[in-house]
């Protein structure tokens, strides 16, 4: 199984960057605008469609108010295998690390979804960072 972690320092409080990563059914245009397009709650569960055309189910596994952790899980499509989380970490005054991590199967897809997590992570930086400055 390839597990691919991602770690950014944004220039944002803690709080406000937990308030976006918590709003599942809004990372559409919350973090990452234009990466992904549009995001469609369906239960427990959130149908996200990627600029690419890529749409994917995912499972809201929990929300952790308290860790400040997000976990969910991809199901079907060519994945065998995918559980994603997301924690915001306090970096300092002012400023978090968003901690993105996912197990997937099978191996061969964890270039380009590192790829993809690696421009999204980007994005959400620029998102968030520009949204505490005019805020």
């Amino acid at each position: 199984m390839a597990s691919i972690r991602k770690e950014i320092v944004i220039e944002a409080r803690p709080e406000d960057v937990w308030d976006a990563v918590r709003d599942v059914g809004a990372v559409h245009w919350r973090m990452a605008p234009g990466f992904i397009t549009d995001t469609k709650m369906d239960g427990d569960a959130r149908i996200v469609t990627f600029a690419s055309g890529l749409v994917l189910r995912e499972l809201i596994v929990d929300i952790d108010e308290k860790a400040r952790r997000f976990v969910w899980a991809a199901v079907g499509g060519q994945v065998k295998h995918h559980n994603g989380s997301m924690q915001v970490i306090a970096e300092g005054e002012g400023r978090s690390r968003l901690v993105w991590i996912a197990d997937i199967l099978p191996n061969e897809i964890a270039g380009p979804a590192g790829a993809m997590m690696e421009q999204s992570i980007s994005l959400t930086k620029q998102t968030l960072e520009r949204a505490a400055k005019s805020g």
